[in-house]
């Protein structure tokens, strides 16, 4: 059943762990005025090997601790949630996946083969293909998992040279395939987008997905009369179900700033 929010509550934007942040950013840099609950399912990452039953599960208790912080709109940002779970369930407030948006700006932006740069889980729920594939039935979609991206990215590797030669491994057969587009289809992927371009090369473009469901958001939030006034005050809150060492310094890095964000962990039923 929907609930009705107020224009002045917060964007709620889970994850299965950190890469999230990513489109915490988006919407943040998109829609400067609003507040943000981020919730970082780290104890129980990775969603992408449990199974579709357990990642519907946990994404239900995520949405109703969001929920129960007021939340007014929520991002799935996590692919995997977005292609098993988001389908079967009926959220109160306004909520987007990070497929579709992605989806959708690949499908405008391709000359005709898009290539799909995403986890090993999200290759084999062959979301994006089928996203595709119903917004342009003659779109060829060639996906390649990179499972070594993901921990690049959490070291901070992004412009080192075995970065480099790594994204030429995935990169190369895609690209002598004659994929004009790529999708960057982990939250994750996004901080290594300076480094991809200048792999593929000036002739293919990249579409990011945070940046895709920001802009979603954005423009959802404004039909139905929710987006914050220009000029509220926001505050951002960060959840993780798991204390990392880590977490704190990978949202500064990603975020830009600490100054205006807390952080806090909690247990999920």
């Amino acid at each position: 059943m929907a609930v009705a929010r107020s224009a002045s509550a917060p964007i709620g934007v889970f994850d299965s762990g950190v890469g999230g942040l990513t489109v915490v950013a988006a919407l943040t840099r998109r829609l400067s005025a609003e507040s943000v609950v981020y919730l970082g399912d780290t104890a129980r990452l990775p969603y992408g090997s449990k199974s579709p039953a357990t990642v519907t599960r946990y994404t239900r208790n995520n949405l109703r601790f969001l929920y129960e912080r007021g939340v007014k709109a929520v991002v799935v940002a996590c692919n995997t949630a977005s292609a098993l779970a988001l389908p079967n369930l009926e959220p109160e407030v306004p909520t987007w996946g990070v497929i579709e948006p992605g989806a959708r700006r690949a499908a405008a932006a391709s000359a005709g083969h898009v290539g799909v740069l995403a986890t090993e889980s999200t290759v084999r729920s062959d979301a994006y293909p089928r996203a595709l594939a119903r917004l342009a039935p003659g779109l060829a979609v060639t996906s390649r998992a990179c499972p070594l991206f993901v921990p690049l990215v959490e070291e901070g590797w992004h412009d080192d040279p075995v970065a480099e030669e790594i994204a030429h491994r995935y990169l190369d057969p895609l690209l002598a395939a004659g994929v004009d587009t790529l999708v960057l289809g982990c939250t994750h992927y996004p901080l290594l987008a300076p480094l991809l371009a200048r792999v593929a090369g000036p002739g293919v473009t990249l579409v990011d997905s945070a940046e895709a469901v920001a802009d979603e958001v954005a423009e959802g939030l404004a039909a139905a009369g929710l987006a914050a006034g220009d000029g509220a005050a926001p505050r951002h809150h960060l959840y993780v179900t798991d204390a990392s060492t880590g977490f704190a310094s990978f949202a500064a890095r990603i975020l830009g700033r600490g100054d205006d964000a807390t952080l806090e962990w909690v247990e999920i039923a």
